[in-house]
């Protein structure tokens, strides 16, 4: 298999970044969630004028998985004020892996995640946190895997509904 590239996205690429984003959140979420509910976070979530505002936020980041010039999966990072939650100086925040299904157990998350470490310990952050889904076992596993922790619990609203999200952190 060719090697998966990881690359920093532009604000040239914002097109690119909203596919990948919408492609991967229904492929997560589109079975467990209504379709209104789903219609309503994306059109609230990945507008491309959201998207820019993100993508030019100093403390936030956007990476690319790229395998054969074709995006497979992201990562966003936030750090600073651009957090959505914690704000610590300390601290990173993973706000999002996504990898396409087709590309699931191809170690893809795994190198995304590995590029936020990287960018922890760049930025010299004491720990990562992140929020995920009480209800996607797959993400809670693979990041108990990596040694996160459970320390708190928030609300996620998708749509009209407030789903619980449980935050975990890696101290570095």
């Amino acid at each position: 298999m060719t090697s998966i590239e990881i690359k920093k996205v532009s604000l040239t690429e914002l097109e690119e970044l909203q596919k990948i984003s919408i492609a991967t959140f229904m492929e997560a979420f589109a079975d467990s969630n209504s379709e209104q509910n789903m219609k309503m976070y994306l059109e609230e979530s990945f507008p491309l004028s959201k998207l820019r505002t993100e993508l030019k936020n100093p403390f936030s980041e956007f990476y690319f998985a790229v395998l054969n010039d074709e995006i497979i999966g992201y990562l966003k990072v936030n750090f600073s004020e651009a957090q959505s939650e914690l704000k610590e100086e300390n601290s990173l925040e993973i706000e999002r892996i996504y990898v396409l299904k087709d590309f699931h157990g191809r170690k893809v998350g795994q190198i995304l995640f590995e590029k936020a470490i990287q960018l922890a310990k760049e930025k010299q952050v004491e720990f990562v946190w992140l929020g995920v889904w009480e209800k996607n076992p797959r993400a809670i596993g693979f990041y108990k895997k990596n040694s996160f922790v459970e320390f708190d619990k928030h609300l996620f609203k998708l749509g009209d509904e407030e789903q619980t999200d449980i935050m975990m952190k890696l101290k570095l």
